[in-house]
């Protein structure tokens, strides 16, 4: 039997476990390092939690200062300053659209928590019977099972026994199907969750979907939900994705770019209506989470949100957004093979075609992200291709590398025509 290291990390095969070219040492700014000693360009943002780089030296103070002075407070039958300073501060820079935050660890815990949130505020308003939770097919919220049974991406959840009897899905930007399941379960819909832009595929929610979520909100009474677990803070052109949306949701969750990666942590926002209802009732909701607005993760919020401010992280995001721009233009022009791209921002899908003119499958998109790696890069696997997702403060000559180092994995791929037999699984 081959030896196994103690750590099993998520989502490697295990034929790809123990290699050095993915055990990551340190980062820095835009770049990570190697335990040999090399250096990759990180076009993903740390799984997209990095929007303002690695080491943020000003979040690194506020996090040690309240290791120092508050190393661990609950929020868990207790409240504390540091939790209670971070939530004002969320609400604050939401310019009072939420009036109440519910702080926890993940943005799949945020996931299971928005699901329960909703059930027990339809039965404060006497409809007990609303209890189902629509998502969108596709989408990703989360692997914890609350979450895992909401994702609309397939990814086990049958091999896993996820219970998804109170769950429904229906077509991103399907105005006919929305329309057919609202029209007969809408009277029993506690909630709509949508991400506004689909992580997977890099999909943005069409302006006339919105609306007609929006709309039906007001016909059928279910709390509209925005997951910017991956789109809030800067990442597709404002603050928060739906704050372009005509009217806001009832709750938005946010996570990853919240404190800049440095803590696991998330964050629901609620708005006055649903604050009230439980407010008023003297309901008490039955969630906690020991890590949940730890003082740690409090300062690292407080801090991300003033750094966010400090260097116009928004408007550096415009910039790193334009390069994008022209990087996949060039990229289509060099290689004919990049077909379709998709997404908003500094969040961005890359189509290839293999070389008989179809999608890459799984196998060559796993061959492509590895080929960018060997060249000095990192990409995220998308679906029949790859996702860039560069932080805010990558600077244009950033932005130019991370393309020169996909032009070099696609031309390692042609060279050993791994676009047409692929024999390792991403």
């Amino acid at each position: 039997m081959s030896a196994m290291h103690p750590l099993w990390p998520f989502f490697v095969p295990p034929h790809e476990q123990d290699d050095p070219q993915i055990r990551l040492e340190s980062a820095h700014g835009v770049r990570v390092r190697l335990t040999d000693g090399s250096t990759l360009l990180d076009g993903t943002s740390g799984l997209w939690n990095t929007n303002l780089g690695y080491g943020n030296a000003a979040i690194a103070r506020a996090c040690a200062e309240a290791l120092q002075t508050a190393s661990y407070l609950s929020t868990f039958r207790f409240e504390s300053v540091h939790a209670r300073r971070a939530a004002q501060a969320l609400v604050d820079v939401t310019g009072d659209v939420y009036a109440r935050v519910l702080f926890s660890t993940s943005g799949s815990a945020a996931n299971d928590l928005v699901m329960k949130l909703a059930r027990h505020y339809q039965v404060l308003g006497g409809q007990p019977r609303r209890q189902l939770v629509v998502g969108l097919r596709d989408s990703y919220h989360g692997l914890t099972y609350g979450s895992f049974s909401l994702t609309g991406e397939d990814l086990g959840q049958a091999l896993y026994g996820v219970d998804r009897r109170l769950v429904r899905h229906t077509a991103p930007n399907d105005l006919d199907e929305l329309s057919t399941l609202l029209a007969h379960q809408g009277h029993l819909v506690a909630a709509v969750v949508v991400e506004p832009m689909l992580g997977t595929g890099a999909v943005p929610l069409t302006d006339e979907f919105v609306r007609a979520l929006l709309a039906a909100r007001d016909e059928h009474g279910f709390l509209l939900v925005a997951d910017e677990v991956a789109t809030g803070f800067g990442r597709t052109g404002s603050l928060f994705a739906s704050d372009r949306w005509p009217a806001r949701p009832d709750v938005l969750l946010t996570s990853k770019a919240l404190t800049n990666g440095t803590s696991a942590t998330s964050a629901v926002l609620v708005s006055e209506d649903v604050a009230r209802r439980f407010h008023d009732s003297g309901a008490v909701f039955v969630h906690g989470e020991t890590q949940a607005g730890s003082p740690v993760a409090a300062a690292a919020v407080v801090a991300t949100l003033e750094e966010m401010e400090r260097l116009d992280a928004v408007a550096l995001g415009h910039q790193v957004s334009a390069g994008l721009d022209v990087g996949i233009a060039a990229l289509q022009r060099s290689d004919q093979r990049v077909t379709e791209t998709r997404g908003v921002g500094c969040f961005r899908a890359v189509d290839v075609l293999d070389d008989d003119g179809e999608p890459l499958d799984p196998h060559a998109v796993g061959a492509l992200v590895r080929a960018v790696r060997r060249a000095g890069a990192i990409v995220h696997p998308g679906v029949g291709g790859i996702q860039v997702v560069p932080a805010l403060t990558s600077t244009p000559a950033d932005v130019a590398e991370l393309f020169d180092r996909v032009s070099e994995g696609l031309a390692e791929l042609t060279a050993s025509s791994a676009l047409t037999v692929a024999t390792t699984p991403p």
